[in-house]
């Protein structure tokens, strides 16, 4: 039979040890490096933390007004800081030296028991200390979560719910994308439509051209190669009205501006194709070829200075 005074420091040891190890895992520290100089008026903040998956480096933008106790300190001076950032999921409490411009100094970060109580009863697992840590960093808060079940998004990987809000995939965001008829849109499209700038007022402007519930990707895509409503217009006052949205992507991927197919109807080239249009950017029909090749030959086709163009003739 086992000693009941050896049993009871057993059980001891291993509630120290279980103790220690939620300790760590509600916990982070690190270094931090604070910039005041931005144009904006926001302070640009940059977290180091060595864990055991490695070292941790990031930067991000606020507003003084996301920290309590922050402010700029008097010209010609340098002076100790403490301050913090409190949020639903965790507490970083900042200390240092700060002066004009900025300062550093360490950070200590508390995750908040509560949020993980509030965490696991909407349904999700365990949240780990970098979950947390990266929820407080980027605001992942009850309100966004309970914004986002109310659109339709629940049980979102904490990754995705990071990414949401670092790229400014909002609760307003999806409510105006559900308006204009996109009803709940992937939760990589809403990121990659914020990434690249396909705002509402972007689709509002491609729906006011004739333009109405294109695809995600066909809105990303435009937004990458810049087939921008600007574009658009000046193509319909060319002639081209209601052009296909992979064909607009296309003539953006190819050169193939305004101001080109401008100068060819100057030249005598109207109504050109599309694709014959695109043909000849790739095919480096220039405008001076063109101009060259119309005044040799006279009346002669876009498709006929691709030919040549192609075969190498004059």
């Amino acid at each position: 039979m086992k000693n009941p005074r050896c049993a009871l420091l057993a059980l001891l040891a291993s509630l120290c040890l279980t103790a220690s190890a939620s300790t760590r895992a509600e916990s982070a520290e690190g270094r931090w490096l604070l910039d005041f100089d931005r144009q904006d008026g926001r302070v640009q903040l940059t977290m180091k933390r060595t864990t055991s998956h490695g070292h941790s480096n990031n930067s991000s933008s606020y507003s003084v007004e996301d920290f309590r106790g922050l402010s700029l300190p008097a010209r010609g001076g340098t002076v100790a800081a403490r301050f913090e950032m409190a949020r639903d999921a965790g507490t970083i409490r900042f200390e240092g030296q700060l002066d004009e411009s900025g300062g550093s100094g360490r950070f200590q970060f508390a995750a908040n028991p509560d949020f993980e109580a509030f965490w696991r009863a909407g349904g999700y697992g365990a949240l780990s200390a970098d979950e947390a840590y990266a929820f407080t960093m980027h605001d992942v808060s009850r309100k966004f979560l309970d914004d986002l079940r109310s659109l339709g998004y629940e049980r979102l990987p904490a990754e995705s719910l990071i990414s949401m809000r670092i790229h400014g995939a909002t609760a307003e965001f999806i409510r105006d994308l559900k308006s204009l008829g996109y009803d709940h849109v992937p939760v990589d499209g809403l990121v990659s439509m914020r990434i690249h700038g396909a705002t509402p007022e972007f689709v509002r402007d491609l729906k006011s051209l004739g333009y109405d519930r294109v695809p995600v990707d066909g809105l990303v895509s435009m937004r990458i190669h810049g087939a921008t409503p600007e574009f658009v217009r000046d193509l319909k006052s060319l002639g081209y009205d209601h052009i296909p949205v992979d064909s607009l992507v296309s003539m953006r991927i190819h050169g193939v501006s305004p101001d080109y197919v401008r100068r060819l109807q100057e030249l005598g080239f109207h109504h050109i194709p599309v694709d014959s249009l695109v043909s000849m950017r790739i095919h480096a029909v220039s405008i001076e070829y063109a101009k060259s090749m119309k005044e040799r030959y006279g009346d002669i086709s876009a498709d006929e200075l691709v030919n040549r163009r192609i075969h190498g003739g004059r």
